[in-house]
């Protein structure tokens, strides 16, 4: 099972992009992705693909939810 978190695009050049989820940056290949995406815009990341669009609506909701998440995992190791 995957899970493919929601990150922003911050750089991009043709079908390559640098994204940005919780200050960590990687380099990413848009070339699977079936619509164009910009700059500021969010995508879900795969084995290094974009795999697609995301409203910043839902990559907030998703973010914000995995959050918690890792809040209540450090509450119960502390």
């Amino acid at each position: 099972m995957c899970l493919a978190i929601p990150s922003r695009i911050i750089e991009k050049n043709g079908f390559e992009a640098t994204v940005d989820v919780y200050g960590a940056r990687r380099k990413i290949s848009l070339m699977l992705l079936p619509e164009e995406a910009a700059v500021g815009e969010y995508v879900l990341v795969h084995a290094g693909f974009a795999i697609q669009k995301v409203e910043e609506d839902a990559a907030s909701d998703a973010l914000g939810f995995i959050e918690e998440i890792l809040r209540a995992l450090e509450a119960e190791e502390a």
